[in-house]
């Protein structure tokens, strides 16, 4: 909240010096004349101060964000998203144990922090009945979870947020540019596959070997507990919970394809924007699908009587994304004021202009934006934070360059998230320092970053790599999403 708050301060004196002084630059689309306006002035004063609840309840994340979050918070307080990766993660092979480990903490991301209160603990449980070192099960599912953040098989809440800053960054050159939660699908998913395959000899042949010389000296196994097996209700459960995600999947797809009724299709658009209607009711879409799941779960396991603990849980979630919302605020103010002073379409078209010059492909672009988003990672936690910051600047200047605005917000995930597991101000780093503490008492800061740094290296070299790979064949990022944002005229 302080940064943004600093942040709007600088925006203001910045916004007066440049107004003095002229500053100003010519649309590159319309030939207007862009002038740098004072945010001190009477009509933006007035703006700002009776406008503001228009202003916080506009910013686009917001509503999306909430809307998601009521059904994600009766699946996770329901204990079907604790049910889901504690079963994928129990039924591993032992010699398949990591991939597996891997790949469900990919697929928890939609889990938010339950995915370290549970599958962190299950997994070093799993690898000390395995045999293997209880650490080293921590630092897989940690890696896969926060150090693969950016790789996500399945689209979800963080998508929609992410891509609906986006979006507000975007309309200061494309005013009705619309929203695409699956817009980095492609792109996240192949990441995910690739981090994978990196990850899983890294563990086996790096971090392992290191961890031998580290004797688990905490709790014995017995004292700590095993994986509990599921119980019968936990099952029929899970078994109603796929079935209620099928019927809210058929009912998304009748609803867009059905002959002659198709309210989630546009009858009056051509090419990908008659999926217009079908990418902005995902949102819809993601929420009835956690609410429907999660209630039937939690019928069937005891946990849920009516629809009073329905409600209750959708408070309780709520609750759980007040510190969203107030971050939100400032930076719904941030992103508003950098609007309003028009120092954002201006440096977005002077820096295209000086990018253009320097005859940089795309790729090389994008791995500016990468390198960048990484040095902030170690500094600040919040992914959506500093993209909110960030965002009104790259997103319109990379598209006057040529660069969709799917693509450079992949390229921005990569980035923030290289350094999620080596930086003490993430939020869960000291969560997961407990955690290994636990099993080796002494165990400090430093332990965990030397454990975790090999992922931190292994990750950011191949995030790098699919970028540039990405960028250069000017792959879709995600359905209807172009690698490339094609501008008219010269």
């Amino acid at each position: 909240m302080l940064i943004f708050c600093w942040m709007i301060a600088a925006l203001a004196v910045v916004s007066v010096v440049a107004a003095g002084l002229g500053v100003a630059a010519q649309h590159p689309l319309t030939g207007e004349a862009i002038v740098a306006e004072s945010l001190l002035s009477e009509g933006n004063l007035r703006r700002l101060l009776a406008g503001m609840p228009d202003t916080f309840a506009r910013f686009p994340p917001l509503g999306l964000v909430v809307v998601v979050m009521l059904g994600a918070a009766v699946a996770e307080r329901s204990g079907l998203f604790a049910a889901l990766i504690g079963r994928a993660v129990r039924l591993a092979p032992a010699a398949l144990l990591t991939p597996v480990t891997f790949l469900v903490a990919l697929l928890s991301h939609h889990a938010s922090d339950a995915a370290y209160v549970v599958l962190i603990p299950l997994a070093a449980i799993l690898y000390r009945e395995a045999g293997r070192h209880p650490l080293l099960g921590i630092a897989v599912a940690y890696a896969g979870i926060s150090g693969a953040f950016a790789g996500n098989l399945l689209p979800g809440q963080f998508d929609v947020l992410m891509l609906g800053i986006t979006q507000s960054a975007a309309q200061m050159i494309a005013p009705e540019s619309p929203l695409n939660p699956l817009g980095n699908w492609w792109f996240t998913a192949a990441l995910g596959l690739l981090l994978l395959a990196v990850g899983w000899p890294v563990a086996e042949r790096v971090v392992g070997p290191r961890l031998r010389g580290t004797v688990p000296d905490g709790p014995a196994l017995g004292s700590v507990g095993t994986a509990p097996a599921p119980s019968d209700a936990e099952r029929r459960g899970l078994r109603r919970a796929g079935f209620a995600a099928l019927l809210v999947a058929g009912a998304v797809a009748a609803l867009t394809f059905w002959p002659g009724y198709t309210p989630l299709l546009d009858p009056d658009a051509t090419g990908p924007a008659r999926s217009g209607p079908f990418y902005r009711a995902l949102v819809a879409a993601f929420m009835l699908l956690f609410l429907c799941c999660g209630w039937v779960y939690g019928r069937a396991v005891g946990c849920i009587a009516s629809h009073r603990d329905v409600v209750r849980m959708m408070v309780e979630g709520m609750r759980d994304i007040a510190p969203y919302l107030v971050v939100a605020f400032f930076a719904a103010h941030f992103i508003a004021m950098f609007s309003w002073s028009n120092l954002g379409p201006i440096m977005a078209i002077r820096g295209a202009a000086w990018i253009s010059s320097l005859d940089l492909p795309s790729a090389a672009t994008l791995v500016m934006l990468l390198l960048t988003s990484s040095g902030f990672d170690l500094l600040i936690g919040s992914a959506s934070a500093k993209w909110s910051a960030m965002a009104p600047i790259a997103v319109p200047m990379l598209m006057l360059t040529g660069i969709s605005p799917e693509m450079t917000t992949a390229a921005y995930r990569v980035g923030d998230s290289v350094f999620n597991i080596v930086t003490p101000v993430a939020s869960n780093f000291v969560l997961v320092l407990v955690m290994c503490q636990r099993w080796v008492r002494d165990f400090g800061v430093g332990s965990l970053i030397a454990m975790m740094l090999p992922f931190s290296i292994a990750f950011g070299g191949a995030g790098l790599l699919l970028v540039t790979v990405w960028a250069t064949l000017g792959l879709p990022v995600g359905p209807g999403a172009p690698a490339h944002y094609p501008l008219p005229g010269p």
